[in-house]
């Protein structure tokens, strides 16, 4: 009789930190991070890894899959990281560099 394989966990490489949010396990990426990353610059999850070469395709994938998962929780957590973004740049005001090096130009 063959024995059973033991039970895997459905995303090896992500954990919820202790705050609850998932994140990679063993870094600081949250998977929100690597989602908004994927979309900002439309990477496959091989241009991920050349970005980030400290995250394993396994780390990636398994990332990409939680957020399949848990899409509309997390589609809101990244609606709400873009808004205090958006947020934080109009409090910021212009960038005191960029008025310096738009008055440089002829």
């Amino acid at each position: 009789m063959a024995s059973a394989l033991p039970a895997t966990p459905l995303y090896p490489y992500v954990e919820l930190d202790a705050t609850g949010v998932p994140i990679l396990t063993g870094t600081t990426m949250k998977v929100a991070e690597l989602v908004m990353a994927q979309r900002a610059h439309g990477w496959s999850p091989e241009e991920i890894h050349f970005q980030h070469p400290y995250l394993s395709l396994s780390q990636i994938h398994s990332a990409l899959a939680y957020y399949w998962d848990h899409r509309s929780e997390l589609d809101r957590d990244i609606e709400r990281r873009s808004a205090l973004a958006e947020q934080a740049r109009r409090e910021a005001g212009p960038s005191p560099l960029a008025e310096k090096l738009r008055a440089l130009r002829p």
